[in-house]
């Protein structure tokens, strides 16, 4: 549902979308840090959609360091710099800070949404599109 909702509410203007970490297995941990370490060289959102196509389940070998730093090399990513930044573990603090953040904040899981103030999860689109419509249309 992400691109679809970039397209209708990001892009529109309609709503400021920040996106945050909530990792809490070793890959996932390793992916959110490889996906700052592409961010550095201003690739997160390309990393991160290779990230979502290249999922095979937790921690089964998807997102080992070796694949993650395929999928950096496949992006044209300026491989010493992405490799040094993951093996030297450059943003496991912030993956962590920001994955602490979201349980302090009571988020159950994944994808989670605060729409002013108000902690929602969704599970498809049209949920998601009826709660954002809602509160856009508040005044």
């Amino acid at each position: 549902m992400e691109p679809q909702f970039i397209k209708d509410y990001v892009q529109t203007g309609k709503v400021l979308f920040e996106y945050r970490d909530f990792a809490w297995q070793p890959e996932s941990n390793d992916a959110a840090a490889a996906s700052d370490c592409a961010m550095d060289q201003g690739k997160f959102w390309q990393y991160h959609d290779t990230l979502f196509r290249n999922q095979k389940g937790e921690n089964t070998g998807g997102f080992s360091r070796d694949r993650l730093k395929q999928m950096a090399q496949d992006l044209g990513l300026d491989t010493a710099k992405f490799n040094q930044c993951l093996d030297s573990n450059q943003h496991a603090n912030d993956v962590k800070n920001s994955s602490d953040s979201a349980v302090a904040q009571g988020f159950p899981g994944t994808p989670a949404f605060l729409l002013n103030g108000q902690k929602y999860t969704f599970t498809n689109y049209a949920a998601l599109k009826q709660a954002l419509d809602a509160a856009i249309a508040k005044p």
